[in-house]
């Protein structure tokens, strides 16, 4: 598979620096008990885990809901398109990992298919190779329309030369995604 998406990049990383530490992540159990000797008392009835000296994504980013109904799919256009990549982009910055395996899902899938583990594990590494001034640039990173690839109305490609930030992409760091419109909303396929 190749590295043009965040999800691919990902995925090559993780298996460029050791094929073990792709594996399935610590159940939420075994966190657990390691939250349990934290002499905290507990804020609710679920247990936060313990602080560790290896970096962890973040509580998922709350995001406000663009309709009525709780529905978070983007429209079927372009802008739709380019709206749910910064979602993805802002989620990597803020590691929120339950966003970014969401977009990134069909992309994700297809690489745990080919054996490279599932997303929240080899996310979790992508995270860690990301510098924090990397993680803030995306934290408020946009796309310039003008550099999206239409393929059709329900597929787009966006280059990492269409991705504005504080800070300079490289091709190698984030790749070309492409996203389709599934399920009425965009994901990552590639």
């Amino acid at each position: 598979m190749s590295a043009r998406t965040m999800a691919g990049v990902a995925l090559t990383a993780c298996v460029a620096l050791a094929v073990g530490a792709c594996g399935p992540e610590k159940s939420e159990e075994s966190r657990d008990d390691a939250g349990a000797t934290s002499s905290q008392p507990p804020a609710s009835t679920t247990k936060a885990p313990a602080p560790s000296a290896t970096p962890s994504a973040s509580p998922r980013t709350e995001k406000p809901s663009p309709s009525p109904t709780g529905s978070t799919s983007a429209p079927r256009t372009t802008a739709g398109a380019i709206q749910r990549y910064e979602v993805f982009l802002h989620a990597v910055g803020h590691e929120d990992i339950d966003t970014v395996c969401d977009v990134a899902g069909p992309a994700a899938k297809q690489a745990e298919d080919e054996g490279l583990g599932p997303c929240t594990s080899t996310f979790l590494v992508t995270f860690k190779m990301i510098s924090p001034a990397q993680k803030k640039a995306l934290q408020t990173a946009t796309v310039d329309p003008r550099r999206v690839v239409v393929r059709s109305p329900a597929e787009v490609e966006i280059p990492a030369g269409a991705i504005k930030a504080s800070m300079t992409f490289s091709e190698d760091e984030l790749g070309d995604s492409t996203l389709e419109y599934l399920k009425n909303d965009w994901y990552i396929t590639d």
